[in-house]
């Protein structure tokens, strides 16, 4: 995976960008003025970020794996330590299914049911291969989604869930809380 150097980065139009982000030359992005990258980001081969009115906020220490999207009109932020991996969807946005409205975005606003919500990852969230996260969810602190779940509530936190629709099936341990502060107070040093 070749990754893009940082005048490469700084020269896409973000509204910002932390140090040591790593961006795949794989990668697309659309409406960079709306997104927002923390330090320590990594997003490899053939995601999309597809930033709407509400934007994308990326925090610091995050990881984007492959194939992964981010796509919406609401905003979507992912706070510190998220990992989201392989084939991951986040949807800000999403089309009303029931048959009331007619749907794509080749159709004009009036004559469809468009549901735009923003959408938060919460520090130390890890998404499992596969899953998708509908608009308007909330996915609290420590929160693991197993892979192929749909998550379309919030998530409280430090619950492992999983499922479609995703459901809390154990508790998460918080030993990550104190492993981060050895490891931001070792950058101190």
């Amino acid at each position: 995976m070749a990754m893009l150097d940082r005048a490469t980065i700084l020269s896409m139009g973000f509204a910002a960008v932390g140090e040591n982000v790593l961006i795949s030359d794989r990668a697309s992005f659309y409406n960079c003025a709306n997104i927002s990258i923390g330090n320590n980001v990594r997003i490899d081969d053939f995601c999309v970020l597809s930033a709407g009115a509400g934007g994308i906020i990326l925090g610091n220490y995050i990881h984007i794996a492959v194939y992964s999207s981010l796509i919406g009109a609401g905003k979507i932020s992912l706070l510190d330590f998220c990992n989201i991996s392989s084939k991951v969807a986040i949807y800000s946005s999403s089309d009303d299914f029931s048959g009331q409205w007619m749907t794509n975005p080749t159709v004009p606003a009036e004559y469809t049911g468009v549901n735009h919500a923003d959408v938060l990852i919460g520090r130390h969230a890890i998404i499992g291969s596969g899953a998708v996260i509908l608009p308007g969810v909330v996915i609290e602190e420590g929160v693991a989604i197993a892979a192929l779940s749909l998550v379309k509530k919030r998530c409280n936190a430090f619950g492992i869930y999983m499922g479609t629709p995703a459901k809390r099936i154990a508790e998460r341990k918080r030993n990550l809380l104190e492993l981060e502060k050895k490891f931001l107070s070792s950058l101190k040093q």
